[in-house]
């Protein structure tokens, strides 16, 4: 996808040099765009492999509203290990700490929790009944960023909100990302918003079209800077094709119910995480 490549090139011919919390410093510009068409295939990267059935078991577990990291690594996921509820172990990122937050099963308030249950509100109930009986509302939108209970999630949420938006016979989503781990996560984000769009076009019937991303604080931390670079070297491949099947309604689907198809893609790369 050369609209996520041009983004790592900006960053680094861009990028200022700046502190955080994870103790890597890293380069960041501020602001940027990530627009495709699902009608030219699924934004899954072709200049590293990656693996859609991780991406497919974290946006269930999303969408089931979970939070308990056993399930995520009873399907060998292990996206989110590293943190835990800050109410049972309060972050930290020396090494005693560290270890105490991997052992802690519980994730607290993050992203499926919102999006299912936003004080006592069932955001994802709501935008897909709202897109059968009133799909050319203005208002589908889901929030993951609630203020009170930032306290009691593992990380406050980096994709804080998207919005659905019906045009004609096709389908469209857009989501505001604050915080964007350019090299490890943007890729993930992308796809997994690609997989949510095409599981909403299921649901209601239409056509997946427009997925746009709104990055705020867009960064590639100092020890990834090297294999960006080859990333950049590497010629993009022709995207794959992905099909949903076994599909009767959003809740129901699991990780294992899709098809990719096509996916030609380079060697992995390896960015360790910064946590």
């Amino acid at each position: 996808m050369q609209a996520y490549l041009n983004i790592v090139k900006d960053i680094i011919n861009n990028g200022i040099l700046k502190e955080n919390r994870t103790g890597v410093n890293a380069l960041a510009i501020s602001g940027a765009m990530f627009s495709h068409d699902m009608r030219d295939g699924f934004p899954l990267l072709t200049t590293k492999k990656m693996s859609l059935k991780n991406i497919a078991v974290e946006l269930e577990f999303f969408i089931k509203g979970l939070s308990s990291k056993k399930w995520l690594q009873d399907r060998n996921n292990h996206i989110w290990d590293a943190w835990c509820n800050p109410q049972k172990v309060p972050y930290g990122n020396d090494e005693n700490t560290k270890s105490k937050m991997m052992e802690e099963d519980d994730l607290g308030a993050i992203y499926g929790k919102q999006w299912r249950n936003f004080g006592g509100i069932d955001q994802l109930k709501n935008i897909v009944n709202t897109l059968k009986t009133d799909p050319n509302n203005r208002r589908l939108v889901v929030s993951a960023w609630n203020p009170p209970e930032l306290n009691q999630m593992a990380l406050p949420p980096c994709h804080l909100m998207f919005q659905v938006i019906v045009i004609n016979d096709t389908i469209n989503l857009n989501w505001y990302q604050r915080s964007v781990d350019t090299m490890l996560g943007l890729p993930y984000n992308i796809a997994s918003y690609g997989l949510l769009l095409e599981l909403l076009a299921k649901e209601s019937g239409l056509i997946p079209a427009r997925l746009c991303g709104m990055l705020g604080d867009v960064h590639i931390y100092k020890n990834h800077i090297e294999n960006a670079k080859i990333q950049l070297w590497r010629e993009p491949s022709k995207l794959p094709n992905i099909e949903i099947t076994n599909f009767t309604n959003i809740f129901n689907w699991t990780y294992k119910d899709f098809s990719l198809q096509n996916y030609i893609h380079n060697e992995p790369i390896k960015f360790d995480i910064a946590v």
